[in-house]
């Protein structure tokens, strides 16, 4: 794709998983790639000694903190002088059932998964839009999970952070159309990742890949490879859309 050569972007939580990956995919398509990382700074400098290219950079950032993640994004511009692509990875996931004992326990949950899942995008997005609309448009990436579409009996609130990321995605799209800013959403099911090896560990493979058509979870470079075809020019009239990355899953539930 040669058209992205030269084109920049910001991955956040970009220092391990989903995240790592893509930024490695943008890199290798020949954009210059600002990843984010919150505390894993040892982790963030391994990916970025793996980028191909030159140009690359590290920001740091608690995204959950609004100023924070405005920061990121006005210090990612400013070092590569532009920012055509925002990439909305970074996410947590923690339990959060509805029969928590403690109302300030809930509360407390619900606030930091909205934070840090949801809220970070819309800031971060905030941020990026008019250094996007400075060079004529631009692209923003969200990464949401197929968590958005269904009844999470254990995480409701992560489900309901990733939902929140599918509507985000087709507000932007809506609203953005006319600067030439396109906005898309990636929808994961279960992929080999440090988040989910809990989930693997407890219910076992099998029983996580039996709705799963193609008999397998995603890896990483799965979720990679559509956000460097979202990136590129082959999705210039696609907006607003959401792309399951679940090997067929959610046809058979």
């Amino acid at each position: 794709m040669p058209e992205l050569a030269g084109k920049t972007a910001l991955v956040t939580g970009g220092s391990r998983g989903i995240g790592a990956a893509i930024a490695r995919a943008l890199a290798q398509a020949g954009m210059r790639v600002a990843v984010h990382y919150g505390r894993s700074r040892d982790e963030a400098e391994a990916v970025l000694r793996s980028l191909g290219g030159d140009g690359h950079l590290l920001v740091q950032a608690d995204v959950a903190v609004p100023e924070e993640a405005c920061r990121m994004v006005a210090e990612a511009g400013d070092a590569l002088g532009r920012l055509d692509v925002l990439v909305n990875n970074a996410g947590m996931f923690e339990p959060t059932p509805f029969d928590t004992e403690g109302f300030d326990e809930w509360q407390a949950g619900w606030k930091t998964i909205l934070d840090t899942n949801l809220m970070s995008a819309v800031h971060a997005t905030w941020a990026a839009l008019p250094l996007m609309k400075a060079k004529g448009g631009g692209k923003v990436i969200n990464v949401a999970s197929r968590s958005a579409f269904r009844a999470e009996t254990e995480a409701p609130a992560y489900a309901v952070s990733k939902a929140g990321m599918v509507n985000l995605t087709r507000c932007l799209a809506r609203a953005e159309a006319k600067n030439n800013i396109l906005a898309y959403c990636i929808a994961p099911g279960f992929v080999e990742t440090a988040m989910a090896r809990d989930s693997v560990r407890e219910l076992g493979m099998a029983a996580l890949t039996a709705d799963i058509p193609l008999r397998r979870i995603a890896t990483v470079e799965d979720v990679a490879g559509v956000a460097v075809f979202l990136a590129s020019d082959a999705a210039n009239y696609l907006t607003g859309i959401t792309i399951p990355v679940a090997g067929g899953s959610w046809m058979s539930t």
